[in-house]
């Protein structure tokens, strides 16, 4: 547990940039010396050897840990508390998690009263800082990590997902005469994202540029709505794009784009970050979200998910989008866990596009395992 940041600290965030701190100089709490005592983690009726899985294991084709169906068990707090969740949409297929376990009552389970905001990230980061939202899904960006350099106790708690390695979410390229799939020259084109280099696609993003002719400082940025990428893609306003499932669906099969390449295997990138309230005022409730999430993760998202006809459709109407298109893409490999160095691997890329500064920010001060694995009962 950690003491809260300062509130000089949290007015500071606002100052944030992608090029720089916030310049705070406020202490993070691992320094201070006045962490309170560990947290009591006991066996969880459920969740096994197979509940957690060592960090160090950088596998493609690792499995992602599971308890069984309906684990790990509610334990609804004492008092009902209201959670407010910042995302960037509702509308991708990694964020249907939140969604489920808000429509199928798992948070309500828990005594949790969880609203799901839609911000953009750059909006929503300095409110998670501030405490006026709870928590955020999205990724460790260049301007978390930047805030974190900065003395802001913010979190990277748990994963989201990482793709089927059927799956072509990723770097997509509108085709010049004479170009193919193996045979792209990326300088100088503009690149449609949502976040910008400041994004975590920024580490897979550049590995696939450098293949052809590219990287990440050798392309412009268009940053667009989560709506308008795919839109700019198709109407010329920009050269290429980072699509998600199942957009790429739409352009998957045309001959006038290809795709080069996406996310690593069997490393979440993003997922669940925690401010100050659930770090360190509530982390009863911070434990309780954790626990109802992975729970909603092993009941309803365990394996090939998508094999239920039923429950794609109930995601389609929860995430608003085409029921036959959200079929046409395979199940995503839903993971709570966060695999060592990703954050180092992330901020090696925000540096090589030239939107973080000063020392990298260690991973123990970025990545906090501990909710999830006290919600599977795992003793470290």
């Amino acid at each position: 547990m950690r003491t809260r940041t300062p509130l000089t600290c949290t007015v500071a965030l606002i100052t944030v940039s992608l090029l720089g701190t916030a310049g705070c100089a406020g202490k993070d709490s691992a320094d201070d010396g006045a962490a309170a005592a560990p947290r009591t983690v006991t066996p969880v009726a459920g969740c096994g050897a197979g509940s957690w899985s060592d960090p160090a294991d950088l596998a493609p084709d690792r499995k992602p840990a599971r308890c069984d169906k309906g684990a790990p068990a509610a334990r609804p707090l004492a008092k009902k508390r209201k959670i407010t969740v910042a995302t960037g949409t509702l509308s991708a297929e990694y964020v249907a998690p939140l969604q489920v376990a808000v429509a199928k009552g798992e948070f309500a389970k828990e005594g949790l009263d969880v609203e799901l905001k839609v911000l953009p990230t750059p909006d929503a980061l300095p409110l998670l800082a501030k405490g006026d939202v709870d928590a955020q899904w999205a990724a460790p960006e260049a301007a978390v990590m930047n805030g974190i350099n900065g003395g802001f106790d913010i979190r990277w708690v748990a994963g989201n997902f990482s793709p089927d390695p059927t799956s072509k979410s990723g770097l997509w390229v509108r085709l010049k005469d004479g170009e193919s799939a193996d045979h792209v020259d990326m300088a100088g084109r503009k690149m449609g994202t949502m976040i910008g280099k400041g994004s975590v696609i920024a580490y897979p993003m550049d590995t696939s540029l450098k293949t052809h002719g590219g990287g990440l400082d050798k392309i412009g940025f268009q940053q667009l709505g989560s709506a308008d990428v795919l839109t700019a893609l198709e109407n010329g306003g920009v050269d290429s794009a980072w699509l998600l499932d199942p957009v790429w669906r739409k352009v998957d099969g045309d001959k006038r784009y290809a795709f080069l390449g996406g996310q690593p295997l069997g490393e979440p990138l993003g997922g669940l970050l925690f401010g100050p309230t659930l770090l360190n005022k509530d982390p009863d409730a911070g434990v309780a979200f954790l626990r109802a999430y992975i729970r909603t993760v092993n009941t309803y998202f365990a394996d090939a998910y998508k094999a239920d006809p039923a429950f794609v459709a109930e995601l389609a109407k929860l995430m608003k989008t085409d029921e036959a298109t959200l079929r046409s893409t395979p199940s995503m490999r839903m993971d709570w866990e966060i695999r060592k160095g990703t954050t180092d691997r992330l901020q090696q890329a925000y540096a090589d596009a030239g939107v973080s500064k000063g020392a990298p920010v260690p991973e123990a001060k970025a990545v906090d395992r501990a909710m999830y694995t006290e919600a599977v009962g795992h003793s470290r």
